[in-house]
C-alpha cells in the first residue's frame, strides 16, 4: 500500500464522515474515489489491520484516533498549499486544488510549518474551508447557510464553496462569485428551485444543485 493511496483513503473517509455524520460504506467510498467496491473493501481491511480505521463489513468504517490524525494532517497540507499557490504564485482559484492534491503527499512538516508562517497562520483556504492548525484543532465555521436557504431581498457574502472542480470554480469566477463577494437574492423560482441572484450589478440564475454548493453569511446593516 503506497503512502499516497493510504492518505487519500483516510482523507476521503474523514470528509465523508464529516459530511454525513455517520459511518462510511464501501460503496460511498468507492463512488467518491471512483474505484470498484472490491478494491475499496480490500483497502479497508488493510487500513483496519494497521489500526487506522474501525471497519465492520456491511456497517461501514470510521477513522481511529491515529487515522484521523493522519487525515487531518493531509488536509492541513493540502489547504495551506492551495493558499500558498494562489497568494504567492498567483495561480487561479480553479487551478490550486489539483496542484495541491499532488503536493500534499510530498511535503515535510518542516516545510509546511514554514509555509503556514509565511502566510500569517491563516484559518481558511481559498475555498473558505478551515485549515487545521498544527495541534489538530480546526477553526470553527459559524453563521453560514447554503445559498439554497437564503431569503429573497436579503444581502449575503460568499464564505465557502463546497466543490473543488475547476469547471465549477471557473464558472463562479465568470459570474463574479469569488470568495467574500457580496450578492443579493432577487428571486426564487418554485417550479425548478432555481435562484436569481444579483452580483456586481448583474443578474444570474443558479440551479438548486449549484446553489447548494455555495455557503453564505447574511450582511446585516
Amino acid at each position: 500500500m503506497s503512502t499516497i493511496s493510504k492518505e487519500n483513503y483516510l482523507k476521503t473517509i474523514y470528509n465523508l464522515v464529516c459530511d454525513n455524520e455517520t459511518a462510511v460504506s464501501t460503496s460511498q467510498l468507492a463512488a467518491k474515489l471512483e474505484i470498484s467496491n472490491a478494491a475499496t473493501s480490500d483497502m479497508a481491511k488493510k487500513l483496519s489491520d494497521q489500526g487506522l480505521i474501525d471497519y465492520v463489513k456491511y456497517k461501514g468504517m470510521e477513522l481511529t484516533e491515529e487515522g484521523e490524525k493522519i487525515a487531518i494532517d493531509v488536509i492541513r497540507r493540502h489547504r495551506l498549499w492551495e493558499l500558498f499557490l494562489m497568494k504567492v504564485l498567483n495561480l487561479s482559484w480553479g487551478e490550486v486544488h489539483d496542484e495541491a492534491e499532488n503536493l500534499e503527499h510530498f511535503t515535510s512538516n518542516f516545510l509546511i510549518d514554514k509555509i503556514e508562517k509565511h502566510l500569517g497562520y491563516p484559518k481558511f483556504d481559498p475555498h473558505g474551508e478551515p485549515i487545521p492548525q498544527k495541534n489538530g484543532e480546526i477553526p470553527e465555521i459559524t453563521d453560514q447557510i447554503s445559498l439554497t436557504f437564503a431569503e429573497v431581498g436579503r444581502e449575503y457574502k460568499v464564505m465557502r464553496v463546497y466543490d473543488k472542480s475547476s469547471e465549477l470554480i471557473d464558472y463562479f469566477t465568470k459570474l463574479g462569485l469569488l470568495l467574500y463577494a457580496e450578492l443579493v437574492i432577487q428571486d426564487k423560482l418554485s417550479f425548478d428551485n432555481s435562484i436569481l441572484i444579483g452580483v456586481n450589478g448583474k443578474s444570474h440564475s443558479l440551479s438548486s444543485e449549484v446553489a447548494n454548493k455555495i455557503f453564505v453569511s447574511e450582511i446585516r446593516n
